[in-house]
């Protein structure tokens, strides 16, 4: 086996995130952006002395995994939807089967195990998400092309391509409201002739629509988001967008000015151009003010049910101190302040920040205190103890040297929420070894047919 081989074979099993396992008479070669079940043809594009990986030609037969059709037209081209060929049951099993196998390896390598020598702690599988389809509330579309010098697209990424954007007009994992506002934006630019802003050169107009839109209030903030090196009378796109024929409610139009090279969502100036920059939804009974970039739980029923599942693993917290870690717009720890004696939120994101302060006044909330800044220089900063911790860690978890401070504090029992396992079985890794024990586990689907999964653990000090 060499580099540029062309081999076919098929996918035995696909491991997270969705790193499929083809096993040759050469050996195994890792594929991505598979079923488990297919026959493919890949070639080779990476061999090392032990590992090999390939890349993903054609399907040669379906898995016998896909029970049904597609839902929407770009499918398998678009990057967005792995699995939705897959019956939602065994999307489930699949990812509980992954997510298992990787703490089982990190638990017990870091030396808890039984008698027999396996990992000792209690998985508690997986959860679904309440809703399959249209459950996401927000959505980065990309302004681009299909193909070089082809027509203006806007939506996703071809799967495997950096630069290839398809329009993705009929995405079924998000509110109808969306692709309706995505159609008519791409046909205004389409009909003006704007260019896209061009990732090699740094030269165009056009580069996000950020979506977002509230499950339970219905309430839509829409973000067009361009550089400043063109400009064009926005005014009828305004007019087109609030003439469509919605299920929701349009409650603001932001103009986002971002100059910045890196590929990145952001501003460097906002322009609202109708309605407010914010909007509310509402999660197991509290308040929520939403803002363009606040951190808030893409599937909201999911989140109900994510929320739900830590709190029962969170337990009696009444006349403690809890720290709520990467707290985000403060969901958790609202959800913890009417049983603890004060909630703590840490979040680097100070509109973050800022809309949880908000969101606990508006929710009669007095003993939650929110601080912006880096977890890692926040810590030393803070002049309480906690009693518990909560840690809900971006995807890359918990930075090196902040572990090292979380666990200084010695509480008995800590919950870590993940959207990335294997940062999650990273530092397990290091908990365990500084004496702390896994004790349960659970998965929650919150990206149905895509390969992510959030999981909730409970950890306790081991001389408790």
């Amino acid at each position: 086996m060499k580099k540029g081989d062309i081999l076919e074979g098929i996918i035995e099993r696909v491991d997270f995130p969705n790193k499929g396992r083809v096993y040759t008479e050469d050996g195994m070669v890792t594929v991505k952006n598979g079923i488990p079940g297919q026959k493919i043809r890949f070639v080779i594009h990476k061999k090392r002395k032990n590992q090999a990986e390939g890349r993903l030609l054609e399907v040669l037969e379906k898995s016998p995994l896909e029970k049904r059709d597609p839902v929407c037209s770009n499918f398998p081209a678009c990057g967005g939807c792995m699995y939705q060929t897959m019956l939602y049951e065994d999307q489930l099993a699949m990812k509980a089967r992954q997510i298992k196998d990787l703490l089982d390896t990190a638990i017990a390598d870091a030396g808890q195990v039984d008698a027999d020598g396996k990992a000792d702690y209690c998985f508690e599988g997986i959860k679904g998400s309440p809703k399959e389809f249209a459950y996401r509330n927000k959505m980065e579309f990309s302004f681009g092309d299909a193909y070089k010098d082809g027509p203006l697209t806007l939506g996703l990424h071809k799967k495997g391509s950096t630069y290839d954007i398809l329009t993705t007009a009929d995405c079924k994992i998000v509110h109808e409201d969306m692709t309706k506002i995505l159609s008519c934006v791409l046909e205004y630019f389409q009909k003006l002739g704007a260019p896209y802003y061009h990732k090699m050169s740094h030269e165009g107009y056009l580069r996000h629509l950020l979506l977002r839109r509230a499950e339970t209030t219905g309430e839509i903030l829409v973000n067009l988001v361009t550089t400043s090196q063109m400009d064009y009378d926005l005014t009828p796109l305004v007019d087109e967008i609030r003439a469509l024929p919605l299920e929701g409610t349009i409650v603001g139009i932001l103009h986002l000015i971002n100059d910045s090279v890196a590929d990145v969502v952001r501003s460097d100036e906002t322009r609202i151009l109708f309605g407010q920059d914010y909007f509310y939804e509402t999660i197991l009974g509290l308040r929520f003010k939403i803002t363009p970039f606040s951190f808030f739980q893409t599937n909201s029923l999911g989140a109900e049910v994510l929320y739900s599942t830590a709190r029962d693993y969170i337990g009696d917290t009444k006349d403690q101190t809890v720290f709520d870690l990467y707290s985000g717009t403060g969901t958790i720890a609202q959800l913890l302040a009417s049983v603890a004696k004060e909630v703590v939120g840490v979040e680097i994101v100070e509109e973050a920040v800022v809309a949880a302060r908000e969101n606990a006044v508006r929710n009669g909330l007095s003993n939650c205190r929110f601080l912006a800044g880096d977890v890692l220089k926040v810590l030393d900063e803070i002049p309480e103890k906690p009693d518990f911790i909560v840690l809900d860690p971006p995807r890359d978890g918990i930075h090196p040297k902040a572990l090292p401070k979380i666990i200084a504090y010695g509480v008995e029992h800590m919950v870590y929420i993940s959207c990335k396992p294997t940062s999650l079985a990273r530092d397990l890794d290091v908990l365990i070894r500084s004496g702390y024990r896994v004790e349960k586990a659970t998965c929650v689907d919150m990206f149905c047919s895509t390969v992510h999964v959030e999981t909730v653990v409970l950890i306790r000090r081991k001389d408790t």
